[in-house]
């Protein structure tokens, strides 16, 4: 077992766990927004859980991404030549964050689509994350064919 603790590992630990915790939260604000409609006392707390929880993950995990990416470039690596799949996955990070900037009016205002597409974003997102060799420049290697063994004839 790997004892060892580098700012790298926990670096990756803290973005995990704060894209997790901020996935997480936006399907509980979800469902709270759902039930707003319905009763008056929990007008308002969907954007407030949203604007706390979810949109605060969401930068914390962007931050310790841009430090991940520093780290690495410091250490002579540079993951954009691996192939497009950190370029796709920054690209719908940048639209999830902005969009969950704006999702707390929305909210506030009765309306959920915004929060329900930047669920989308975050889920597409994790399915770049853990299907990142789809997006690399080589070819995916393939299984080599099993070679038909040949008995000695007498």
């Amino acid at each position: 077992m790997n004892l060892k603790l580098e700012a790298i590992n926990l670096l990756k630990w803290i973005h995990f766990v704060a894209l997790s915790f901020g996935g997480g939260a936006a399907v509980v604000v979800l469902l709270l927004s759902g039930f707003e409609e319905e009763r008056e006392d929990l007008q308002g707390l969907a954007a407030t859980v949203w604007a706390k929880v979810v949109a605060w993950s969401f930068r914390l995990a962007v931050l310790a991404g841009i430090a991940l990416l520093v780290m690495l470039f410091q250490r002579g690596l540079n993951p954009f030549k691996v192939g497009y799949y950190l370029h796709l996955k920054l690209t719908l990070v940048f639209i999830l964050v902005g969009l969950s900037e704006m999702t707390p009016k929305a909210l506030a205002m009765g309306k959920r689509g915004s929060a329900l597409l930047a669920l989308v974003l975050f889920l597409a997102v994790t399915f770049t994350v853990f299907n990142k060799g789809l997006f690399r420049k080589e070819a995916p290697k393939l299984l080599p064919e099993p070679v038909a063994s040949v008995s000695p004839t007498r």
